[in-house]
């Protein structure tokens, strides 16, 4: 009796080897993936001059103390097409043609946005945002543009209701 035996299949016509090799790769291509999507987008979440920041936030508010002593207080509105910004102050101010509005992200520096507000009356201010608020929540800081006052606070567009900033 004569036995016939099959030859042995090569090894890379077999299902393991393959599927050893799979897991590994999915890894690699999965790494170089999450290492390009690391370099193209910057959060801007941590910024590299954060001590700087911290000292310049205890010089600024003295702004904020300038502005409840000049009893400064204002109402936003945002324009039914999301980009146009009107600002009704609670009293006039002498001579101060404009106002410095800034409109910034929470965590994205990216999406700041810096407005000047040109009089439309003696307490009334417009202006025009490049882009229009997207985002539900944004931290508002207006002033004029010689930095002796400034008002802030949270304005948050989605409500549709106008921000009101009271000097604090």
């Amino acid at each position: 009796m004569q036995m016939t035996s099959n030859p042995p299949k090569p090894w890379y016509k077999s299902f393991w080897p393959w599927f050893l090799f799979t897991l590994p790769a999915i890894a690699v291509v999965a790494s170089i993936y999450t290492f390009v999507l690391a370099v193209r987008s910057d959060d801007g979440v941590v910024d590299d001059d954060y001590y700087k920041q911290g000292q310049a936030i205890n010089q600024d508010l003295g702004r904020d103390q300038a502005a409840v002593k000049l009893g400064i207080s204002a109402q936003f509105m945002l324009g039914a097409d999301g980009r146009t910004v009107r600002v009704v102050l609670a009293r006039p101010l002498a001579a101060t043609p404009t106002l410095q509005l800034d409109v910034l992200h929470p965590t994205q520096a990216g999406l700041d946005q810096h407005v000047k507000l040109h009089a439309d009356g003696p307490q009334m201010y417009s202006g025009q945002l490049a882009k229009a608020l997207v985002q539900p929540r944004w931290d508002i800081e207006l002033g004029d543009e010689t930095n002796q006052w400034r008002l802030r606070g949270l304005w948050k567009t989605g409500s549709g209701e106008p921000l009101q900033l009271p000097a604090r």
